[in-house]
């Protein structure tokens, strides 16, 4: 017999990075010792780092053994059938110390013949800002193919790319295709289709211990280019109280900012599961089976199965996540 489903807590699944710091730790008390955790994995099921359940009845529960188990119970009917049992978001937190490098993302299919994979189109939420932190999103200009490589092989890329200073609040939405970096000093939600292929372009000249470069693959990136793309990648969305308010809409997912100081009854009618990236003060998530709280730094999936729950704070902040 099966267990009831009901709203999952994962354990976090942490990333070491060669530009990470310690605001994972510090700010979201995740748990380690490293002085360079550049991600936190919230709900995974990449290959080799799949999230278990923290929480309930199933806890110690892979999100895999779920998907096999409850499949469009937990996904979804129309998910169900577009994704079987592969779970279509990978969602983190992001901790930037140092510059990542310059990169890009293949799209569903390019991806698919690749590396039979997903592609990755994004999107980021920042939660902090060290001051005249920014991130890399785009081109400054029109560029081709022909002007792009010019600047790639006479090592000026940095002058054609598009910098922003950010601050928390700001959204950013990462197409497949297109150019961009966190920039030192940005601590970030992201969202993304559930592929870990990074296509690096440009690495700053950066040299490990013993003198070595990290590997770029500008062979391949340049065909995951696409140059016809508009600047339209900054997200402005309203930020009413006690509503979902629409962010990103896009065929890899839809993100809402729900900006909670009061009970909202909430009726799940998307045939979707939800995620809930807290990303400011804590939020109280109630079913007429359980309860569960999740604070800053903190996410939570609710099946698609639980259609009727209630999320309560005097104040906080979510990213309200479904396909």
């Amino acid at each position: 017999m099966k267990a009831a489903l009901y709203p999952f807590k994962f354990q976090p699944i942490l990333k070491d990075k060669i530009w990470g710091g310690e605001k994972l730790i510090n700010k979201f008390n995740k748990n380690s010792d490293s002085r360079e955790l550049g991600e936190s994995w919230e709900v995974s099921t990449v290959p080799g780092s799949i999230s278990l359940v923290s929480n309930g009845a199933l806890k110690g529960t892979s999100l895999q053994a779920l998907l096999n188990t409850y499949k469009s119970e937990l996904l979804g009917t129309d998910n169900f059938k577009r994704f079987g049992k592969a779970f279509p978001l990978l969602i983190k937190f992001i901790d930037a110390k140092k510059d990542l490098s310059i990169q890009l993302h293949p799209n569903d299919d390019l991806a698919k013949t690749r590396h039979n994979s997903f592609g990755k189109t994004e999107m980021w939420y920042v939660m902090q800002a060290d001051k005249d932190a920014n991130l890399i999103v785009g081109f400054n200009q029109s560029v081709d193919k022909e002007t792009y490589l010019h600047h790639l092989e006479n090592k000026t890329l940095t002058k054609i790319l598009n910098f922003d200073k950010v601050k928390e609040g700001d959204a950013y939405f990462i197409e497949a295709g297109r150019v961009h970096a966190i920039g030192a000093g940005v601590l970030l939600a992201e969202i993304q289709q559930t592929s870990d292929i990074t296509y690096r372009i440009y690495d700053w000249d950066r040299v490990d211990s013993k003198g070595n470069e990290r590997s770029l693959h500008n062979d391949i990136a340049i065909d995951a280019f696409d140059f016809n793309m508009k600047d339209d990648f900054r997200v402005n969305y309203k930020k009413s109280l006690n509503i979902s308010n629409k962010m990103v809409s896009c065929p890899f997912f839809t993100t809402n900012y729900v900006d909670v100081k009061s009970k909202i009854e909430k009726k799940n009618t998307q045939d979707s599961f939800v995620v809930y990236m807290c990303v400011y003060g804590s939020i109280e998530i109630t079913t007429d089976t359980s309860c569960e709280v999740i604070s800053k730094g903190e996410t939570i999936l609710i099946p698609a199965s639980v259609t009727n729950y209630s999320i309560q704070s005097e104040d906080a902040k979510l990213l309200e996540v479904y396909v």
